[in-house]
């Protein structure tokens, strides 16, 4: 094993598919010469030459259409975004062509194509740059949705995105870039797309969250293990598909369900999920579903007053409470 961060973990990552696949480039704004807005994409310039680390201009909706075209006639592209939010104006490349002409052509074309890049808020850069996009893309039927919380998932999923055949958005928190942890050291380690992990195992209730999310309720567990709430915490890792198989299989122990998700609360992928288990697993239920996600409104710059909108170890302890009434 490996000590690495999640920017390293992901450099990596990018850097042994690139070795390992010709096909394979990486393109978006500063992630040649700069070495990518968060350093994710340092020294790969030097390593692959500019042919295939390639510089843009600041025009999300064109660098986003040529990777597109690029992914119609062979080749496997990355997309870089410099924000999440920033994709917002070239979504008509993202989701009407790379979301649906495999479809709307009868399978003549193949999508092996990853949008990549920082999500969601916490660093205090204002509303237009804090989204946290995952539920806009599950919605598109075509599209595999990933946010790993750990660097060895940043790296074992981004390798298993990068050789996907789907279109794959690839949400990489912002507040994660600096965390660290234990990553594989064989050159071919993967992870596979659509398998939930269990992060803590308990009997009382099952809490499940991905992303930074994942790192909200870890904080949260510290206070929940010195009252004796034995919590089973999974991170689901891969949002669409997810680990029904998984979230089942926990909920059968513990009856109990708390979902944690960084998104707005209308339409999230945890209303998603709840409805999935109460529909199909109404009997193993024993109290109502309870879900902690940003409120439902615009993220202020304010630090603290962001603080309080986000998901946040007190309020996710305050599910847990709810829960076991």
């Amino acid at each position: 094993m490996a000590t690495l961060t999640y920017r390293q973990a992901l450099n990596e990552a990018l850097s042994e598919e690139l070795e390992r696949d010709n096909t394979v480039f990486l393109i978006g704004e500063e992630v040649g010469e700069y070495g990518g807005a968060f350093k994710v994409s340092q020294g790969l310039l030097k390593k692959f030459g500019p042919e295939r680390i390639i510089d843009t201009p600041i025009s999300e909706a064109a660098f986003t259409g040529l990777a597109v075209g690029a992914a119609m006639y062979g080749l496997r592209p990355i997309v870089e975004f410099m924000n999440w939010s920033f994709a917002l104006v070239a979504f008509d490349q993202i989701i009407n062509n790379a979301g649906s002409i495999r479809f709307m052509s009868g399978g003549q074309f193949n999508f092996p194509i990853v949008f990549r890049g920082p999500s969601g808020g916490g660093t205090q850069i204002g509303a237009t740059h804090s989204h946290a996009l995952e539920n806009w893309l599950a919605n598109v039927p075509t599209f595999t949705v990933i946010n790993p919380a750990f660097p060895a998932d940043a790296k074992g999923l981004l390798k298993s995105a990068i050789r996907s055949n789907n279109p794959v958005c690839f949400f990489e928190g912002e507040r994660l870039y600096g965390i660290q942890g234990d990553v594989p050291e064989e050159k071919d380690f993967l992870v596979p797309i659509g398998k939930a992990q269990i992060v803590t195992e308990g009997k009382d209730v099952t809490v499940l969250s991905s992303g930074f999310s994942t790192h909200v309720v870890l904080q949260a567990l510290e206070t929940l293990s010195k009252e004796n709430i034995s919590v089973e915490m999974i991170d689901l890792r891969t949002i669409k598909p997810y680990d029904f198989d998984l979230v089942a299989s926990s909920l059968q122990k513990t009856n109990r369900l708390v979902i944690v998700e960084e998104g707005k609360p209308f339409a999230g992928w945890g209303a998603q999920i709840a409805y999935d288990v109460q529909h199909l697993l109404f009997d193993e239920l024993d109290a109502p579903i309870y879900r902690v996600s940003n409120l439902d409104i615009p993220n202020p710059y304010n630090g603290k007053l962001e603080q309080e909108i986000l998901p946040n170890p007190l309020r996710v302890i305050q599910a847990v409470h709810n829960v076991l009434r």
